[in-house]
């Protein structure tokens, strides 16, 4: 299972379809879906291989992004490439904390950094909109109401 995210990347992004950023909303979006559908059948008889299975693809698409940031050919401002990466190592201690001890609210930030990453990603940078609300809520990305918790995050 642990190459059905790096393959879905790769046919996405081959599709020429949809943007680097596309892609990448989309995995994080995917990644917070499948965390979230653990969370409200955390009592399903499958409920261990479902957690695996989600924690495992989570992983696999930090990694990829985790690679991507730093790599030193990376547009991204270089302060925004570290903020990230830091997130990336809390994400990654939250994951290694949820396989050792599950429990079900832990995947609530878990879910929520997916969520806001790909809310970001999903921003246009050159929309004059975006850039006047930016001034007013400095940095805080809003989430899209699909059902899962939320909070605001700083990127």
């Amino acid at each position: 299972m642990c190459a059905m995210p790096l393959e879905a990347y790769r046919t996405a992004k081959n599709s020429g379809n949809m943007t680097g950023r596309e892609i990448e909303a989309a995995a994080l979006i995917r990644c917070a879906v499948l965390l979230s559908d653990c969370q409200k059948n955390w009592d399903a008889p499958d409920h261990d291989t479902a957690l695996d299975e989600a924690l495992r693809i989570n992983q696999r698409v930090w990694t990829i992004l985790q690679s991507e940031l730093a790599n030193p050919d990376n547009p991204l401002p270089k302060k925004l490439r570290e903020d990230l990466l830091s997130l990336s190592i809390f994400f990654d201690k939250r994951v290694i904390e949820v396989m050792a001890y599950p429990e079900p609210e832990k995947l609530n930030i878990l879910i929520d950094i997916n969520l806001n990453i790909a809310a970001g990603l999903n921003s246009s940078p050159n929309n004059e909109e975006k850039v006047e609300n930016k001034e007013k809520d400095k940095d805080i990305v809003s989430m899209p109401s699909k059902g899962l918790s939320q909070t605001n995050i700083r990127v």
